[in-house]
């Protein structure tokens, strides 16, 4: 099994064999199958992988002629009942918006080659993948289940057809990956890079829908739309009648398929910590009826540079929460992930460390990243676990109504563990659900501000998704207790700063 699967690697080079090889090989099956099979309008490629047969003897079938065992034949092969053209290399290229007909596995293999080759991707090793009209399928079992009807208790069809049956998907890859080894200079193998084939067809797809309405049964026929074979044609539905009354039902069609292919990879993903230095720049792009919040973000700025460098289509941009767009994001910065989709280029080390120093150079210096580098799953199960249980700190400049002594210093000094009970802010309600939250100040240290006793700066350590200001000012009495309470008197939050985030990941 396995030599005649290496067989498979020279199946594009049909000059190696003769249309007697292939006479022979049809001789060796049992004719009155064969027979009943081109007679449904069966290709003869798929006539080969019904039996198991595959190899180069299948490059060397000539798309001329639906039967070459029959000189009586048209020389112009009709479409496949089963492939709908698919096996006989004959599709509606979507690129070049016409029918083309390929004669060889090399020349379809040609054409996707061409179309890898001008996107400029590297890579050393690919992945083919193909998808095909699931009428397609419906098709093919109802062929197999009906020769299995018809043949089940011959003996050559339990050696053969019932278990050496080829499906469509890999009698096309068995066809097309060593020429397509050969013209990108590199194997196929699982890999991120992959080329994907994809077939479709309008009739197949009305076909899928038409058995569906019908409970699945594909047995209603409307007038006009189907016709038995060995009748006249009515139209494009095929009804077969087989022994025992059963029925076989196939939809073939005049046009072939549409064939498109491109080429795609799966995303890289960069994790680092940011630091934001503005208070003017949001994390994500924001828009509110047509007009953008603040210079920039931090999204926009760590994205497009990396985009650009790898040469991918789209990004996508997680970190680990968020702070406000007038909150600076300090210290040793905040762990995010950019997934990047599709790169034409593979970032190497150097080559990842090289766009950290092309973000950090930029003139205005808005935002700076560190310890950026590729991750993987591990990266996001770091980010997500730390998301949940990490400690935040912040530094906060504040203003209260009254003088303060050096008692309210020690009075707040002196909390630890602080359990707050915030109600969803007022100015978040209109995209929260109202809900109440407890959360803990775990510390709090107050740092006083040179000329001026109304003013202070508060540094806190709190659990994750504690509402800073509201802690504060109090929202209206819906943040308990608060720094006003605490000191009896009303207090305003200025400026803020997020100075350290508790997690493990990106640190180095």
């Amino acid at each position: 099994m396995e030599q005649e699967e290496e067989k498979v690697s020279n199946a594009f080079i049909p000059s190696s064999l003769s249309s007697s090889d292939l006479e022979q090989v049809l001789h060796s099956l049992p004719s009155n199958a064969l027979n009943h099979l081109f007679s449904l309008g069966v290709c003869v490629r798929c006539v080969l992988r019904l039996f198991g047969i595959k190899g180069p003897i299948c490059a060397s079938v000539d798309n001329g002629s639906e039967n070459p065992l029959d000189s009586t034949t048209s020389n112009e092969a009709k479409l496949c009942n089963i492939c709908l053209g698919i096996l006989q290399f004959r599709f509606y290229d979507e690129r070049e918006k016409r029918v083309l007909q390929k004669d060889t596995a090399y020349d379809v293999a040609l054409l996707i080659a061409d179309m890898v080759k001008q996107e400029r991707y590297q890579f050393d090793t690919f992945s083919l993948e193909v998808s095909i009209p699931p009428l397609i399928l419906q098709n093919e079992t109802s062929v197999w289940s009906y020769m299995q009807k018809k043949y089940g208790s011959e003996p050559w069809f339990q050696e053969k057809l019932h278990t050496g049956c080829i499906s469509i998907k890999d009698a096309l890859k068995f066809s097309l990956i060593n020429p397509l080894e050969n013209l990108l200079g590199c194997k196929s193998s699982l890999c991120p890079f992959r080329i994907r084939l994809t077939y479709t067809h309008t009739k197949a797809s009305e076909g899928v829908a038409k058995c569906s309405e019908n409970d699945g049964s594909c047995k209603r026929r409307k007038t006009g739309e189907s016709n038995l074979i060995g009748e006249r044609p009515l139209s494009s539905s095929v009804e077969i009648e087989s022994f025992d009354s059963s029925k076989l039902f196939l939809k073939s069609a005049s046009e072939p398929c549409h064939f498109s292919y491109n080429c795609s990879r799966t995303p890289f993903y960069f994790g680092g910590r940011y630091l934001k230095y503005s208070r003017n720049v949001s994390q994500t792009r924001w828009i509110i009826d047509d007009e953008r919040m603040g210079e920039a973000s931090v999204e926009e700025i760590i994205g497009t540079k990396v985009l650009q460098a790898c040469r991918g289509d789209n990004y996508k941009f997680h970190a680990a929460g968020r702070e406000d767009i007038d909150v600076r994001m300090l210290g040793p910065g905040r762990p995010f992930i950019l997934e990047v989709q599709n790169t034409r280029l593979v970032p190497t080390e150097q080559f990842v460390n090289n766009i950290e120093k092309m973000i950090n150079e930029v003139e205005n210096k808005l935002v700076r990243v560190k310890n950026l580098k590729l991750v993987g799953s591990d990266g996001w199960n770091l980010m997500r676990e730390g998301e949940a249980e990490k400690q935040k700190q912040y530094a906060a400049l504040v203003w209260t109504s009254r003088p303060l002594k050096d008692e309210d210093f020690q009075q707040v000094s002196s909390l630890k563990d602080l359990k707050v009970v915030q109600r969803t802010p007022i100015r978040v309600l209109h995209r929260r659900s109202p809900l109440e939250r407890e959360k803990i100040i775990h510390w709090m240290k107050m740092e006083t501000v040179a000329g001026s006793s109304q003013y202070f700066l508060l540094h806190l350590c709190t659990q994750a998704g504690t509402y800073i200001k509201e802690f504060v000012h109090g929202d209206l009495g819906r943040t308990h207790p608060s720094i006003g309470s605490i000191l009896g008197c009303t207090a305003e939050i200025l400026q803020l700063d997020v100075t350290d985030i508790k997690m493990e990941c990106f640190l180095t």
